[in-house]
């Protein structure tokens, strides 16, 4: 008799097979920690879903008829959990060890802090920095819109929103964490609602990790967890850039009092345009301010699903909130 798992653990796919079940092939043979996993296919058009079922028949895929974004798939896939922990993981990704292991251990020795991240590593082993963010700040987008966020990137003060001097190899606890790599205690996921739908792609986990901050939770970033983040760490396209800022002002419009909410959008577009008098694909995204400055539609809204989304960045999957 198969053991009841103790983590669910919740991948979403679009166009990604080849990665995604390298991903599997690598959960399945490097833990041994009791799990379910559940894969929610968001309409690829690369055949992963069968793939997946032909390779791996004991994990549940969610075919889904169109492209719902990263935190509705999600939601979906979680809502099938039966595990005491759901864990969040890329498919763009590879593990190091047994990171559901750590991860869970760690949690069940420090259950107060109730939402977990590792460290997600480029090919050389180096971090990219991007399993834990700042939660949004006035400050931070002032050091945006001057360009200081850029030209004293390693500056805490002046890069409030990349973290600079968290120390990944220590860890502790973080504002908020990457939905790369999130383990999170099931009844407190329960308790949130999941995701907020408003959101395609990006922030959403922000917005998890600061509605969980009012609830008691404290984020913790754990060092020796540790993924091989393969696929689009370094894109920097304008769909993306573009995703990046929805995610970025739906998160004012939903959190924030509309008039702080106005001045960051304003501080967001001084940025994008101080960016676009030096680049021609800045330009583009500064062209477009009419899709990004709004955020993301509110469920029910307009088709949200981004149109120029590339292959190589697929609108499952994620590589940090910075544009």
């Amino acid at each position: 008799m198969s053991l009841e798992p103790v983590v669910s653990v919740v991948l979403v796919s679009y166009n990604t097979r080849e990665l995604t079940l390298k991903n599997l092939a690598g959960l399945q043979a490097g833990t041994a920690v009791p799990i379910e996993i559940i894969v929610v296919d968001n309409a690829s058009t690369d055949n992963s879903a069968a793939a997946i079922g032909h390779a791996y028949p004991e994990v549940r895929v969610l075919r889904q008829p169109v492209n719902l974004g990263f935190g509705n798939a999600v939601n979906l896939g979680a809502a099938q959990a039966t595990g005491r922990w759901i864990l969040l993981i890329n498919p763009d990704t590879e593990p190091v060890g047994d990171v559901i292991r750590t991860l869970v251990e760690f949690a069940g020795s420090h259950p107060e802090n109730r939402i977990y991240t590792g460290r997600t590593l480029r090919a050389d082993h180096t971090d990219d920095g991007h399993s834990v963010h700042a939660l949004p700040s006035l400050w931070g987008y002032v050091c945006f819109a001057t360009g200081l966020s850029s030209l004293r990137r390693q500056s805490s003060l002046f890069n409030p929103d990349e973290l600079p001097g968290l120390d990944r190899a220590i860890g502790g606890e973080v504002p908020a964490v990457s939905g790369c790599l999130l383990l999170i205690d099931r009844p407190l996921w329960q308790q949130l609602g999941g995701f907020t739908p408003d959101y395609f792609m990006y922030s959403e986990d922000i917005d998890l990790s600061a509605r969980a901050r009012d609830l008691g939770a404290r984020p913790v970033l754990v060092p020796e967890a540790q993924l091989l983040h393969v696929g689009g760490a370094a894109s920097s396209t304008v769909n993306k850039r573009i995703m990046v800022l929805r995610g970025k002002t739906t998160f004012v419009r939903l959190r924030w009092s509309p008039g702080r909410a106005k001045v960051a959008r304003l501080l967001i577009s001084a940025g994008v345009m101080l960016r676009a008098a030096a680049g021609a694909s800045w330009r583009e995204v500064w062209r477009q301010r009419a899709t990004w400055l709004d955020g993301w539609p509110a469920p029910g809204g307009a088709a949200v699903i981004p149109a120029q989304a590339a292959p190589s960045e697929p609108a499952a999957t994620r590589s940090g909130s910075q544009p």
